[in-house]
């Protein structure tokens, strides 16, 4: 199975894309397409975090659940809107944060992509979902794939920071060995929920600390 994807990302995800369930992955959206039913992202974008960050240069990981499912939102940056897309309310309150913890005055635009190129890889636990129906492929297999990826960053680099930001992605840290990378938990930033930890995490200043005591740039969070 040929899946459009970043070389370095191809090469380390060779085994996922030959296994059983990524060929479920395929077929169920291909069923879909054909009844006419619309995905998000676009199909050339589903893959766009590991297109924008390659393998060797992921610096830190932040954990998204689900792409945006409204149209011209989503293009495979978890938090990330297009350009000229209003800004959804979670990715706002991340902007409010960065401001208050790093003075970076929110951006015109909820595009994230310079992030991405910064060595943030921005990464949806689903990198599909049907429009207008949240959590629709969270259970088509792609929890399994992204898991193996997230394996797969803790297991072969050594100093990232993993950002999760609610209880689903905090689930995550138990791949993670927290004594060769840095693990942070914060509330998620959705309005529900941001007042109750995420405001005040500083997980900015911290992610760039953390970097810069490795020997490692750190992240020019201005857009």
């Amino acid at each position: 199975m040929d899946v459009q994807i970043e070389a370095s990302w191809k090469e380390k995800l060779k085994e996922e894309f030959e296994k059983p369930y990524f060929a479920n992955i395929v077929s169920h959206l291909k069923a879909e397409k054909q009844q006419k039913k619309v995905i998000y992202p676009p199909g050339p974008q589903i893959f766009n975090a590991f297109n924008s960050t390659p393998f060797h240069k992921v610096k830190v990981l932040i954990l998204g659940q689900d792409p945006y499912h409204g149209p011209g939102q989503a293009h495979g940056l978890c938090f990330s809107v297009q350009d000229g897309v209003p800004k959804p309310p979670s990715l706002v309150n991340i902007f409010k944060e960065l401001k208050a913890d790093l003075g970076v005055e929110p951006p015109v635009s909820g595009n994230l992509s310079k992030w991405a190129e910064e060595g943030v890889f921005l990464l949806n636990a689903s990198l599909t979902v049907r429009a207008g129906e949240p959590m629709s492929h969270a259970k088509i297999g792609w929890a399994q794939f992204t898991d193996a990826v997230i394996r797969k960053i803790a297991e072969e680099k050594e100093h990232v920071v993993f950002l999760l930001w609610g209880r689903f992605a905090q689930e995550k840290a138990a791949f993670i060995d927290g004594s060769k990378h840095l693990v942070l938990k914060a509330a998620h930033p959705s309005p529900l929920s941001a007042s109750a930890g995420f405001f005040g995490c500083r997980h900015f200043s911290k992610t760039n600390e953390y970097l810069v005591q490795h020997g490692i740039d750190p992240i020019d969070w201005k857009l």
